[in-house]
Protein backbone atom coordinates (compact mmCIF):
# COMPACT_ATOMS: atom_id res chain seq x y z
CA UNK A 1 0.00 0.00 0.00
CA UNK A 2 1.67 3.19 -0.83
CA UNK A 3 1.99 6.05 1.57
CA UNK A 4 1.16 9.62 1.76
CA UNK A 5 1.75 12.67 3.70
CA UNK A 6 -1.11 15.71 3.85
CA UNK A 7 0.38 19.42 3.08
CA UNK A 8 -0.37 22.71 2.42
CA UNK A 9 0.65 24.22 -1.26
CA UNK A 10 0.29 27.18 -2.82
CA UNK A 11 -1.22 26.81 -5.68
CA UNK A 12 -2.02 30.00 -8.43
CA UNK A 13 -5.62 30.07 -6.68
CA UNK A 14 -4.40 30.19 -3.12
CA UNK A 15 -3.25 28.02 -0.69
CA UNK A 16 -5.20 24.00 -0.83
CA UNK A 17 -5.03 20.65 0.70
CA UNK A 18 -2.23 18.47 -1.23
CA UNK A 19 -1.24 14.73 -1.16
CA UNK A 20 2.52 14.21 -1.25
CA UNK A 21 3.52 10.45 -2.59
CA UNK A 22 7.32 9.84 -3.35
CA UNK A 23 8.67 13.13 -5.01
CA UNK A 24 4.90 14.19 -6.51
CA UNK A 25 2.63 16.40 -5.28
CA UNK A 26 -1.40 15.95 -6.14
CA UNK A 27 -4.10 18.25 -5.44
CA UNK A 28 -6.35 16.15 -2.27
CA UNK A 29 -9.82 17.99 -4.02
CA UNK A 30 -9.14 17.13 -7.65
CA UNK A 31 -7.84 13.55 -6.86
CA UNK A 32 -10.73 12.51 -4.46
CA UNK A 33 -13.07 14.49 -6.39
CA UNK A 34 -14.22 15.72 -3.18
CA UNK A 35 -14.67 19.68 -3.30
CA UNK A 36 -14.66 19.82 0.59
CA UNK A 37 -11.03 18.58 1.19
CA UNK A 38 -9.81 22.05 -0.65
CA UNK A 39 -8.26 22.34 2.54
CA UNK A 40 -6.21 20.61 4.97
CA UNK A 41 -8.78 21.85 8.03
CA UNK A 42 -11.71 20.31 6.02
CA UNK A 43 -10.10 16.71 5.83
CA UNK A 44 -9.31 16.72 9.18
CA UNK A 45 -12.68 17.48 10.02
CA UNK A 46 -14.15 14.75 7.99
CA UNK A 47 -10.54 12.48 9.05
CA UNK A 48 -13.10 9.63 9.99
CA UNK A 49 -13.82 9.09 6.75
CA UNK A 50 -11.47 11.17 4.64
CA UNK A 51 -8.33 8.54 5.63
CA UNK A 52 -9.90 5.55 3.66
CA UNK A 53 -10.29 7.74 0.78
CA UNK A 54 -6.69 9.26 0.91
CA UNK A 55 -5.30 5.70 1.16
CA UNK A 56 -7.26 4.61 -2.37
CA UNK A 57 -6.55 7.80 -3.90
CA UNK A 58 -2.84 7.38 -2.65
CA UNK A 59 -2.42 3.87 -3.71
CA UNK A 60 -4.03 4.80 -7.77
CA UNK A 61 -1.59 7.77 -7.84
CA UNK A 62 1.23 5.88 -7.18
CA UNK A 63 0.94 3.88 -9.76
CA UNK A 64 0.25 6.52 -12.40
CA UNK A 65 3.73 7.40 -14.83
CA UNK A 66 3.11 10.75 -15.74
CA UNK A 67 0.54 12.54 -18.02
CA UNK A 68 -2.72 14.20 -16.24
CA UNK A 69 -3.06 12.26 -13.90
CA UNK A 70 1.08 12.51 -12.12
CA UNK A 71 0.32 15.44 -10.39
CA UNK A 72 3.57 17.97 -10.13
CA UNK A 73 6.97 17.49 -8.96
CA UNK A 74 7.17 17.92 -5.59
CA UNK A 75 11.00 20.04 -6.13
CA UNK A 76 10.21 23.47 -7.03
CA UNK A 77 6.33 23.20 -4.95
CA UNK A 78 5.79 26.04 -2.38
CA UNK A 79 4.99 23.98 0.68
CA UNK A 80 2.96 26.17 3.24
CA UNK A 81 2.09 25.57 7.19
CA UNK A 82 0.26 22.45 6.81
CA UNK A 83 -2.71 23.30 9.05
CA UNK A 84 -4.50 26.51 8.14
CA UNK A 85 -5.58 27.47 10.91
CA UNK A 86 -6.08 25.26 13.93
CA UNK A 87 -8.08 26.73 16.36
CA UNK A 88 -5.34 26.11 19.05
CA UNK A 89 -1.64 25.54 19.68
CA UNK A 90 -1.05 23.88 22.69
CA UNK A 91 2.61 23.82 24.33
CA UNK A 92 3.84 21.73 26.30
CA UNK A 93 6.37 22.92 28.64
CA UNK A 94 9.53 21.56 30.51
CA UNK A 95 8.77 18.15 28.96
CA UNK A 96 12.01 16.97 28.93
CA UNK A 97 13.71 16.68 32.32
CA UNK A 98 16.83 17.16 30.83
CA UNK A 99 15.34 20.58 29.47
CA UNK A 100 14.47 21.26 32.65
CA UNK A 101 17.50 20.83 34.22
CA UNK A 102 19.48 23.24 31.72
CA UNK A 103 16.66 25.87 32.52
CA UNK A 104 16.78 25.22 36.04
CA UNK A 105 21.03 25.54 35.99
CA UNK A 106 20.37 29.22 34.43
CA UNK A 107 17.98 30.64 37.03
CA UNK A 108 20.50 29.20 39.77
CA UNK A 109 17.65 26.56 40.57
CA UNK A 110 18.77 22.99 41.23
CA UNK A 111 16.48 20.24 39.07
CA UNK A 112 13.11 19.40 39.72
CA UNK A 113 12.17 15.80 41.08
CA UNK A 114 10.01 14.06 38.76
CA UNK A 115 6.52 15.64 38.74
CA UNK A 116 4.74 12.00 39.05
CA UNK A 117 6.10 11.85 41.72
CA UNK A 118 4.00 15.18 42.98
CA UNK A 119 0.99 14.16 41.38
CA UNK A 120 1.56 16.88 39.06
CA UNK A 121 -0.08 17.06 35.29
CA UNK A 122 1.44 17.98 32.64
CA UNK A 123 1.74 21.84 31.55
CA UNK A 124 0.64 23.97 28.74
CA UNK A 125 0.49 27.21 27.33
CA UNK A 126 -1.03 28.55 24.10
CA UNK A 127 0.85 30.36 20.79
CA UNK A 128 -1.92 32.56 18.21
CA UNK A 129 -2.71 30.10 15.58
CA UNK A 130 -1.84 32.86 13.30
CA UNK A 131 1.53 32.51 14.51
CA UNK A 132 2.74 29.86 11.95
CA UNK A 133 5.16 30.29 9.69
CA UNK A 134 5.57 28.06 6.77
CA UNK A 135 9.05 25.87 5.87
CA UNK A 136 11.40 28.12 4.03
CA UNK A 137 9.68 31.38 5.29
CA UNK A 138 12.20 33.71 6.52
CA UNK A 139 10.95 34.86 10.08
CA UNK A 140 12.19 38.86 11.31
CA UNK A 141 13.07 38.81 15.10
CA UNK A 142 16.06 41.64 14.83
CA UNK A 143 13.71 44.16 15.52
CA UNK A 144 11.68 42.01 18.05
CA UNK A 145 14.38 40.19 20.39
CA UNK A 146 17.99 40.12 21.08
CA UNK A 147 17.19 36.71 23.12
CA UNK A 148 15.45 34.48 20.33
CA UNK A 149 15.37 30.95 21.02
CA UNK A 150 15.30 27.50 19.16
CA UNK A 151 13.12 24.94 20.31
CA UNK A 152 12.54 21.06 18.17
CA UNK A 153 9.19 19.60 18.81
CA UNK A 154 6.81 16.64 17.78
CA UNK A 155 3.79 18.20 17.12
CA UNK A 156 0.70 15.96 17.18
CA UNK A 157 -2.38 16.84 15.00
CA UNK A 158 -5.92 16.26 17.00
CA UNK A 159 -8.29 14.49 14.36
CA UNK A 160 -11.33 14.43 16.27
CA UNK A 161 -13.50 16.30 18.55
CA UNK A 162 -11.83 14.88 21.88
CA UNK A 163 -13.11 15.49 25.30
CA UNK A 164 -12.72 13.70 28.65
CA UNK A 165 -9.93 11.04 26.78
CA UNK A 166 -9.01 8.05 28.21
CA UNK A 167 -5.03 7.38 28.64
CA UNK A 168 -5.44 4.30 26.97
CA UNK A 169 -7.42 5.82 23.84
CA UNK A 170 -5.75 8.99 23.76
CA UNK A 171 -3.17 8.09 20.57
CA UNK A 172 -6.60 7.19 18.35
CA UNK A 173 -7.70 11.00 18.41
CA UNK A 174 -4.16 11.86 16.90
CA UNK A 175 -4.48 12.34 13.01
CA UNK A 176 -0.97 12.34 11.96
CA UNK A 177 2.54 13.98 13.13
CA UNK A 178 4.52 17.29 11.84
CA UNK A 179 7.63 19.00 12.73
CA UNK A 180 7.43 22.45 14.81
CA UNK A 181 10.12 24.67 15.92
CA UNK A 182 8.51 26.91 18.93
CA UNK A 183 10.64 29.91 19.06
CA UNK A 184 10.94 31.44 22.82
CA UNK A 185 12.15 35.16 22.99
CA UNK A 186 13.27 34.92 25.81
CA UNK A 187 13.84 38.38 26.96
CA UNK A 188 10.41 39.46 26.25
CA UNK A 189 8.78 36.68 28.62
CA UNK A 190 9.07 38.83 32.07
CA UNK A 191 7.44 42.26 31.95
CA UNK A 192 9.91 45.09 32.40
CA UNK A 193 9.17 47.60 35.90
CA UNK A 194 7.16 44.87 37.32
CA UNK A 195 8.48 43.03 40.89
CA UNK A 196 9.75 39.44 40.49
CA UNK A 197 7.40 38.62 43.12
CA UNK A 198 4.58 40.03 41.18
CA UNK A 199 1.63 37.01 39.59
CA UNK A 200 1.61 39.58 36.51
CA UNK A 201 5.49 39.37 35.65
CA UNK A 202 5.37 37.16 33.37
CA UNK A 203 4.56 38.21 29.48
CA UNK A 204 3.29 34.69 27.87
CA UNK A 205 2.24 36.82 24.42
CA UNK A 206 5.27 38.44 23.60
CA UNK A 207 7.66 35.03 25.09
CA UNK A 208 6.00 33.00 22.71
CA UNK A 209 3.72 34.33 20.22
CA UNK A 210 4.91 36.76 18.06
CA UNK A 211 4.50 36.63 14.19
CA UNK A 212 6.50 34.30 12.67
CA UNK A 213 7.61 32.00 16.55
CA UNK A 214 5.52 28.56 15.14
CA UNK A 215 7.23 27.32 12.16
CA UNK A 216 5.30 23.99 11.16
CA UNK A 217 5.73 21.38 8.12
CA UNK A 218 6.68 20.19 6.12
CA UNK A 219 3.56 18.17 6.25
CA UNK A 220 1.77 15.81 8.32
CA UNK A 221 2.57 12.08 8.07
CA UNK A 222 -0.80 10.11 8.98
CA UNK A 223 -0.63 8.57 12.47
CA UNK A 224 -0.72 5.21 10.88
CA UNK A 225 2.16 5.37 9.52
CA UNK A 226 4.39 6.40 12.93
CA UNK A 227 4.58 3.01 14.94
CA UNK A 228 5.17 4.77 18.01
CA UNK A 229 5.63 8.84 18.91
CA UNK A 230 7.31 7.80 21.51
CA UNK A 231 9.93 6.60 19.81
CA UNK A 232 11.46 9.08 16.94
CA UNK A 233 14.66 10.94 17.37
CA UNK A 234 14.63 14.77 16.67
CA UNK A 235 17.76 17.08 15.95
CA UNK A 236 18.21 20.65 15.45
CA UNK A 237 20.80 22.80 13.59
CA UNK A 238 22.05 26.39 13.96
CA UNK A 239 24.12 27.39 10.99
CA UNK A 240 25.05 23.46 10.20
CA UNK A 241 25.73 23.06 14.14
CA UNK A 242 24.05 20.73 15.56
CA UNK A 243 22.31 21.95 18.60
CA UNK A 244 19.34 19.75 19.87
CA UNK A 245 19.99 15.87 19.66
CA UNK A 246 17.46 13.14 21.23
CA UNK A 247 14.80 11.16 21.89
CA UNK A 248 11.19 11.62 22.43
CA UNK A 249 11.13 8.51 24.60
CA UNK A 250 12.79 11.21 27.02
CA UNK A 251 9.68 12.99 27.46
CA UNK A 252 8.22 13.50 30.72
CA UNK A 253 4.69 13.50 29.62
CA UNK A 254 3.69 11.22 26.60
CA UNK A 255 1.66 13.12 24.21
CA UNK A 256 -1.21 10.44 25.27
CA UNK A 257 -0.35 11.98 28.85
CA UNK A 258 -0.92 15.47 27.22
CA UNK A 259 -4.27 14.67 25.50
CA UNK A 260 -5.68 12.80 28.01
CA UNK A 261 -4.93 15.85 30.61
CA UNK A 262 -5.72 18.78 28.17
CA UNK A 263 -9.04 16.85 27.21
CA UNK A 264 -10.13 17.11 30.73
CA UNK A 265 -10.23 20.51 31.18
CA UNK A 266 -11.36 21.70 27.50
CA UNK A 267 -12.34 20.09 23.83
CA UNK A 268 -9.42 19.15 21.73
CA UNK A 269 -10.84 20.55 17.99
CA UNK A 270 -9.67 18.71 14.50
CA UNK A 271 -6.47 20.77 13.26
CA UNK A 272 -5.86 21.69 16.79
CA UNK A 273 -1.61 20.93 17.41
CA UNK A 274 0.03 19.74 20.60
CA UNK A 275 3.58 20.70 20.52
CA UNK A 276 4.79 17.79 22.84
CA UNK A 277 8.04 19.75 24.64
CA UNK A 278 11.65 20.34 23.63
CA UNK A 279 14.65 18.64 24.68
CA UNK A 280 17.96 20.09 26.34
CA UNK A 281 20.26 22.28 24.08
CA UNK A 282 18.13 25.26 23.93
CA UNK A 283 20.57 28.65 23.59
CA UNK A 284 19.36 29.96 26.83
CA UNK A 285 21.20 27.27 28.45
CA UNK A 286 24.44 28.17 27.00
CA UNK A 287 23.52 32.10 26.43
CA UNK A 288 23.48 31.82 23.19
CA UNK A 289 20.75 33.48 20.80
CA UNK A 290 19.78 33.76 16.92
CA UNK A 291 20.65 36.79 14.88
CA UNK A 292 19.83 37.97 11.84
CA UNK A 293 21.23 35.73 8.41
CA UNK A 294 20.96 32.01 11.28
CA UNK A 295 19.58 29.61 9.46
CA UNK A 296 17.70 26.85 11.98
CA UNK A 297 16.95 23.30 10.30
CA UNK A 298 15.00 20.73 12.17
CA UNK A 299 14.46 17.35 11.58
CA UNK A 300 12.33 14.31 13.22
CA UNK A 301 12.35 10.82 12.18
CA UNK A 302 9.90 9.41 9.87
CA UNK A 303 8.31 12.94 9.80
CA UNK A 304 10.79 15.62 7.75
CA UNK A 305 12.88 18.35 8.16
CA UNK A 306 12.17 22.11 7.76
CA UNK A 307 14.64 25.66 7.64
CA UNK A 308 13.85 29.16 8.21
CA UNK A 309 16.31 31.88 8.10
CA UNK A 310 16.36 34.79 10.88
CA UNK A 311 15.81 38.65 9.46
Amino acid sequence: MAGYKLATYQSADGPRAGLVIDDKLFDAAKQTRQAAYVTVLAILEDWKNAQGVLKQVADGAAKVKGGKGGGQPLKGAKLLAPVRWPSAIYCAGANYADHAAEMNARHGKPPDPDPHTLGLESWHFIKASRSLANPGQTVKISDYSKQMDWEVELAAVIGRPARHVPLDKALSYVAGYTCANDLSARDRGRRPHISDTSPFKADWVAHKSFDGSCPLGPWIVPASDVKDPQKLALKLWVNDVLKQDSNTAKMIYTLAEQIAHLSSRLTLHPGDLILTGTPAGVGAGRGEYLKAGDVVKIWIEGIGEISNKMA
